[in-house]
């Protein structure tokens, strides 16, 4: 049964967020940063375009204290719940995806693009899991905005599974791994042969990124050896 009510939207997004900020404190928390790159630090100068995978969207959210961010989220019910979790997040959301409200949601990210950072998960709303679609090299090339890959996973988890994707979960009192890798720089008013090949490179960097993060997770490798370039500061 799917809830119509905003009232009752906020609230289980309120049980949502009280939930969550409570399972990710038990966890412990590991990071490699690409010097610069560091969007959790209130002052870093630069504005970025995070690219994220759909079913590690909470990460980039509790692992650490959102700063001056904002995020494409759909028009769906399930958007709505999202939605209010990143209100409730200190993260703007703005509703839209590539079936519904997308060009108004794009037109959005762009007037707000110099103030904030936008975090995009480019294999939503519909899937398929893991695979790129081309609303963040669009974004890129119509804002100037670099794009940074980012991976994240835990040592412990549980999936929670989805339609078309399966979305993890720290299991408490486990490790959380974050990995911010180098920017992408996408050059500006691209072509739609050109979109497709900046499309490649970021599934390409996200591709090696993850089966980085997941070595890393796993004890198969250690952590990259750029150091985190400013301190990450808790999720309140």
């Amino acid at each position: 049964m799917r809830i119509r009510s905003k009232r009752l939207t906020k609230f289980v997004a309120w049980l949502v967020v009280a939930y969550l900020r409570l399972l990710f404190a038990t966890c412990r928390k590991e990071f490699a940063i690409f010097p610069g790159t560091n969007g959790w630090d209130p002052d870093l100068p630069n504005r970025f375009l995070y690219c994220v995978w759909h079913d590690v969207l909470f990460f980039p959210l509790l692992m650490a204290k959102p700063h001056n961010g904002s995020a494409l989220t759909s028009r769906h019910q399930d958007g709505a719940y999202v939605a209010e979790t990143l209100r409730l997040l200190n993260v703007q959301p703005f509703r839209g995806s590539t079936t519904r409200g997308g060009a108004q949601a794009i037109r959005q990210l762009l007037n707000v693009a110099e103030q904030q950072h936008i975090t995009i998960t480019p294999d939503g709303p519909r899937g398929p899991r893991r695979e790129m679609k081309d609303g963040i090299v669009f974004l890129a090339s119509r804002t100037a905005m670099t794009i940074v890959p980012a991976a994240f996973t835990s040592r412990r988890g549980v999936r929670f599974r989805g339609t078309w994707t399966d979305m993890l979960l720290p299991l408490p009192f486990t490790t959380t791994y974050c990995i911010l890798g180098e920017p992408i720089p996408v050059p500006a008013e691209l072509t739609r042969e050109e979109i497709d090949l900046n499309r490649q490179r970021v599934q390409d960097a996200m591709d090696r990124l993850y089966a980085r993060v997941e070595d890393w997770a796993a004890g198969r490798a250690e952590r990259l050896e750029f150091e985190e370039a400013m301190p990450v500061r808790k999720a309140a």
